[in-house]
């Protein structure tokens, strides 16, 4: 389809390349498919004058477009040298100090005694995590939290029970029943 536009350096709308298409082996169907392609990778330009729809793409404008896109390139590969030179720099100035001497073999050999010293004392501490104060309190204040809500529901039930005596006085007995079936006995006290 490019070649109909270079060989000929004229305009063109949508019908009359659907003509010139099957002649370049382009099927007529998609003719509108391959020159919308094209407009979207800008190798075609098209316009609207007036009513008509006008289609052209002329060789210079190629050549002009591959330029930029070589000198867009270019400027990629001078940016990303400079940067590479500049990571070579860093690393270069992040080994001065790390040079392989015995005073650096000493002082990691050291580190990783501590480093295992350390893992230990942290296994050690895990151990011991039962008698934590810290969790020690934290348990004290949920069972207060749980004796508090035992106490809450122990008193929701007796005020069901009230109401449901007070709504309910010849149904005494089934209710009684029903509370010892669910485990609501004589013994259900606050807790102290």
């Amino acid at each position: 389809m490019l070649q109909i536009f270079y060989d000929s350096q004229t305009f063109y709308q949508l019908k009359d390349l659907e003509k010139l298409g099957p002649k370049k082996g382009v099927i007529s169907q998609s003719v509108k498919d391959v020159i919308d392609s094209l407009v979207g990778d800008d190798l075609v330009f098209k316009d609207k004058i007036g009513t008509s729809v006008y289609f052209w793409s002329l060789p210079s404008q190629a050549g002009n477009q591959l330029r930029q896109v070589r000198s867009k390139l270019e400027r990629d590969i001078e940016t990303y040298k400079k940067q590479e030179g500049e990571l070579q720099e860093k690393c270069k100035a992040s080994k001065k100090g790390r040079e392989d001497s015995d005073e650096r073999e000493d002082a990691l050999a050291h580190l990783r005694v501590v480093e295992q010293r350390h893992k230990d004392l942290q296994e050690e501490l895990n151990n011991y995590a039962d008698n934590d104060p810290a969790v020690y309190d934290s348990m004290r204040n949920a069972t207060k939290v749980a004796h508090d809500a035992v106490n809450r529901w122990t008193d929701n039930v007796f005020a069901l029970q009230k109401w449901c005596s007070s709504k309910f006085p010849e149904a005494r007995e089934k209710l009684d029943e029903l509370y010892n079936e669910v485990g609501i006995t004589e013994d259900v006290d606050y807790l102290d």
